[in-house]
């Protein structure tokens, strides 16, 4: 029904590791979380897009896929359930730990009768210099898969695909490892070549199409060679094979071919055939074809969009950011960890950003309240969501000595439309550009992590470009 991505502001020049460290690095840039993102956070901002700031009521089910996740032994899901304030009856699962799991949650959820939002992210790392350091990138994506129904057409039809699976050690990563390992790359070519021509020539069968008929083809895969080699080998035309983004945001992994098919999305149109090859411990190849709906379908916010308004990172932040550089840190106490049963008795407001306004007087309290602070009515509130709600900062500050993994902080008070005013952090900013009268709009980020627990709530960004503002609520 709708598709999203999420690429992060920060990019990473190619060239810049190079010029540290005097070897690797290559040419373009890649996309890079920033020190308060991680994969959950990358997947509700995709989620967000993808539902496009509309009630997220209908769905039946929410798929989480990662290989780099926030947690193990819990699930990562649930905090996607929550900052999209779902409802309890909605299951929130994850599909993890291999770099297969992404595509293969989307193949459920198209083989489902339930209403299924997928989220794919993925934070991609290496040894300082290495290939997947430089070839790699950390970002998200989101799919709406549903059954096609009056008042709520699909953008996409499912024709029909195909998997081929074997056993081969190309990569791996141990539990507890940052850096993957892979066998020499001839190998995992000649096994991944015949698996995809496989996968393909089935999955064209399955949809009742030959090659020649592909206007739109996405070939994604964690070899670089073998997706190349491959996508010259299906029999289409040359100008149907898209960007895979390799260039502009980097390898993301289990998020990729999510990444990709929605950027393709994003600009084909009605009547067009679209097929997706992922290769990860074997293939599998998906067939959609457009509708008229998707003429009329408007991306919240539109990947091409995300990729042109990126930001320039030094590699030694990089570094720091991925803790493998240990900076002196502001002298201050660093934070304790969240409390469980604070969290949970705040849910809606510190996962969903919701408010409270008052029935009489419609004043908007941030952080909720029972007493009003217009005409002191008691207990008289309904809820507001704020989390797609613009604003405005009237004023801020920056501190350099509050902790913070990547100083300074700046802090803004923001006056949100329609009412309600609150004292946030700012993130994706320069501490030297922020102005009084800047547009922001909230964005859901990681505060900092303690004792292994990671404590989620939102900060505001600056209204990024290509961004459609939601319909208030």
């Amino acid at each position: 029904m709708s598709a999203g991505g999420y690429v992060p502001r920060a990019r990473l020049r190619r060239s810049e590791v190079t010029a540290f460290l005097g070897s690797g690095g290559g040419k373009g840039a890649r996309a890079v979380a920033s020190h308060d993102e991680d994969t959950t956070t990358m997947g509700v901002e995709a989620a967000r897009a993808a539902l496009g700031g509309a009630p997220a009521a209908v769905l039946g089910a929410l798929w989480f896929s990662t290989a780099s996740p926030a947690y193990l032994d819990k699930t990562n899901a649930t905090a996607l359930h929550a900052a999209l304030r779902l409802s309890g009856d909605v299951p929130a699962l994850d599909f993890g730990g291999a770099l297969r799991s992404g595509v293969g949650a989307l193949l459920s959820a198209l083989t489902s009768t339930t209403t299924t939002l997928v989220v794919m992210a993925d934070q991609r790392d290496g040894l300082p210099g290495g290939a997947d350091e430089s070839a790699g990138g950390d970002a998200a994506a989101a799919l709406l898969i549903a059954d096609e129904s009056p008042g709520s057409p699909v953008v996409a039809r499912y024709l029909g695909g195909a998997s081929a699976t074997d056993e081969i050690l190309d990569r791996w990563r141990a539990p507890g490892e940052r850096r993957s390992k892979a066998w020499e790359e001839r190998f995992g070519e000649t096994r991944y070549l015949a698996l995809g021509l496989d996968a393909w020539s089935r999955a064209l069968k399955t949809a009742g199409l030959e090659a020649t008929e592909v206007d739109h083809l996405v070939v994604t895969g964690m070899h670089t060679r073998a997706t190349k080699a491959l996508a010259s080998k299906l029999g289409v035309r040359p100008d149907v094979v898209a960007d895979d983004l390799a260039a502009t945001v980097g390898q993301s992994g289990t998020a990729h071919p999510g990444l990709v098919l929605a950027s393709v999305l994003e600009t084909a149109g009605p009547g067009e055939t679209v097929a997706l090859l992922h290769l990860a411990d074997g293939a599998d190849g998906l067939v959609f074809r457009t509708t008229e709906a998707i003429s009329t379908w408007t991306p919240a916010r539109p990947v091409a969009a995300q990729v042109e308004g990126g930001a320039a990172l030094s590699y030694g932040k990089f570094l720091s950011w991925r803790g493998m550089l240990r900076p002196e840190p502001p002298r201050r106490p660093e934070p304790q960890r969240v409390s469980a049963p604070a969290a949970w008795r705040s849910e809606e407001w510190k996962f969903g950003f919701v408010g409270s306004r008052d029935r009489t007087s419609g004043a908007v309290h941030m952080p909720p309240a029972r007493v009003s602070m217009r005409g002191g009515a008691v207990d008289d509130m309904e809820p507001v969501a704020m989390a797609e709600v613009i604003g405005t900062v009237v004023t801020f500050t920056v501190d350099r000595l509050a902790y913070s993994p990547s100083p300074p902080i700046v802090f803004a008070v923001v006056d949100f439309e329609g009412g309600g005013r609150f004292p946030v952090e700012l993130t994706d900013v320069d501490a030297d550009a922020v102005h009084i009268g800047d547009r922001v709009e909230m964005t859901f980020r990681r505060l900092y992590s303690a004792d292994g627990i990671h404590d989620y709530f939102w900060k505001a960004r600056p209204l990024r470009s290509g961004t459609t503002p939601a319909p208030e609520s």
